[in-house]
């Protein structure tokens, strides 16, 4: 398969050579994503490899306050060092001239700014694993800075890809409802960015975007209960997202006119290699499989959802 880096032409990126290995950098080293994505992506004896693409270089980052950053970075830094020959730098600057594209998978949504700004100096193309950021307004700083830097980007939950949601898609759906975990991190003002985002992407998934309201009623403690969160459309269908505390599966159902279709749960819900052929699709073309804005709305569809919880489960308009 010809391996043309062919990105947005704004960008001013470098081509690379007909049939070349396009060499990926991580930033970030604590989440099990890191290990997932390299073990498909650098050993070519897995049955689900994609030719052509190799994870070369990480720096490991890593958040000291957040317990599932900080007691994971090192172990998944060795994992990729010795067991994948990927190289660990001291620093993100230190990734020029090694790689041709960016996975910034910290799994802190705090470090996604920060990062980001220099992620952005290297001038190659990004995926942002979930979520984009910790709060809207870094999120609409994250996409101002990589526009003015003339740098594709994209951001998306492995949840919008697989048999859960091929099984639950429904053309001309009048609502659906979708549920899944929904754990709280309380470094994250808005809470949802920590796991509900997966829930949220279903419902885009499902939905596509254009809401215009949003109520979350608030069931049980942040340790165990269930949120709602409902979303009212502009052309007036009506989707709900179910988080649940401390963890539940997934599942999706859409409603039709006349028809009703169930996302499937004997399935694993979510795929990394779906998710990995979309990231290397879009290294290649540059072309965001997720538009930008749809990514935007999610943020605010949450940031909207945390303004409700606060007043009581009162409806706020998305901003």
């Amino acid at each position: 398969m010809s391996k043309h880096f062919a990105i947005l032409a704004l960008a001013a990126l470098a081509i690379l050579p007909l049939n070349a290995e396009v060499r990926i950098g991580i930033v970030g080293t604590d989440t099990s994503h890191v290990p997932a994505f390299t073990r498909v992506l650098n050993d070519p004896k897995n049955t689900d490899n994609i030719p052509g693409f190799r994870v070369v270089a990480a720096f490991k980052g890593g958040s000291p306050d957040l317990p599932s950053s900080r007691d994971r970075v090192e172990g998944y830094a060795t994992e990729l060092r010795d067991k994948w020959g990927v190289e660990i730098v001291q620093d993100i600057a230190s990734l020029a001239g090694k790689v041709d594209a960016v996975l910034l998978e910290s799994v802190d949504g705090r470090a996604h700014l920060p990062q980001i700004r220099q992620v952005l100096a290297l001038h190659k193309p990004v995926f942002i694993d979930k979520p984009l950021a910790s709060t809207l307004e870094d999120a609409r700083e994250i996409a101002k800075l990589a526009a003015e830097a003339k740098v594709p980007w994209f951001s998306s939950s492995s949840l919008r890809y697989g048999a859960l949601m091929d099984s639950a898609q429904l053309p001309g759906a009048l609502g659906v409802d979708v549920w899944g975990p929904g754990p709280l991190e309380e470094h994250h003002a808005v809470d949802l960015t920590w796991y509900g985002i997966h829930a949220v992407e279903m419902l885009y998934t499902l939905m596509g975007p254009g809401c215009e309201s949003v109520t979350r009623i608030t069931g049980g403690t942040d340790a165990e209960g269930t949120d709602v969160v409902t979303g009212r459309w502009q052309d007036g269908r009506v989707g709900t997202a179910r988080v649940i505390r401390p963890n539940s599966g997934y599942g999706a159902v859409s409603f039709g006119a006349k028809t009703i279709k169930i996302g499937r749960t004997d399935v694993p819900p979510f795929n990394y290699v779906l998710l990995l052929k979309q990231i290397t699709k879009f290294f290649e073309t540059g072309v965001p499989p997720v538009p930008n804005s749809v990514t935007l709305e999610m943020m605010s569809f949450m940031e909207a959802a945390q303004r409700s919880k606060a007043a009581g489960g009162q409806a706020m308009k998305l901003r």
